[in-house]
């Protein structure tokens, strides 16, 4: 009971972990007032590089990714790699959903993308370059962004173990649900390509 009691409140860390919104702290820290009122209102990278700052986008991104990463280790290391699935959706959902915004974050996929390399290396690696081949041939970045859940999710089956593989397959499934809007868009033509502002 005690192993489940400290499980629960590492996996609640991991989400709160997760939660902390660096693309509308590091834009507000910057001076560009708050992001959820530039572009699509999201509090990611690919809106933060709406504002035209490319160097803040790319932070965001980091951030965003090791957040992920971070709290797959830390839950891992203190309790048990048994408990690193669970961290890792727990910091997907903390992004996608933090408190301290009302539950409406980001869509998750450099969170997702973190927890993938806290999990597995390689399976980050198949994610990335799937996600750095879909944007570069479509040049937009939802497609990217879907393309690596989905080649994640599929090469977790292969490179992680099983209870690995469905928090993988699970966060990334996630992810790309919230990208409705998106898909909508891309099926209407009017999805907005990689570094244009609107």
């Amino acid at each position: 009971m005690n192993d489940i009691l400290a499980g629960g409140f590492a996996t609640l860390g991991a989400g709160f972990l997760g939660s902390i919104p660096f693309g509308l702290l590091l834009t507000r820290w910057a001076g560009l007032g708050d992001i959820r009122n530039v572009g699509s209102g999201n509090i990611g990278a690919t809106n933060v590089l709406r504002t035209g700052r490319k160097g803040l986008a790319a932070a965001t991104l980091l951030l965003d990714a090791l957040k992920g990463t971070l709290a797959v280790w830390l839950v891992g290391a203190l309790l048990g790699w048994n408990w690193a699935p669970f961290a890792a959706l727990a910091a997907v959902l903390g992004h996608c959903h933090p408190p301290w915004l009302q539950g409406q974050g980001g869509k998750g996929v450099a969170t997702a993308l973190g927890v993938m390399l806290g999990l597995g290396w390689p399976v980050f690696a198949v994610a990335a370059l799937a996600w750095l081949a879909a944007a570069a041939v479509s040049r937009i970045s939802s497609v990217g962004a879907m393309a690596a859940m989905a080649a994640g999710a599929a090469s977790s089956w292969f490179l992680l173990d099983p209870v690995s593989a469905t928090a993988v397959t699970v966060a990334g499934a996630y992810v790309i649900g919230r990208h409705e809007a998106n898909i909508k868009r891309l099926m209407a033509g009017t999805e907005p390509r990689i570094g244009r502002k609107e």
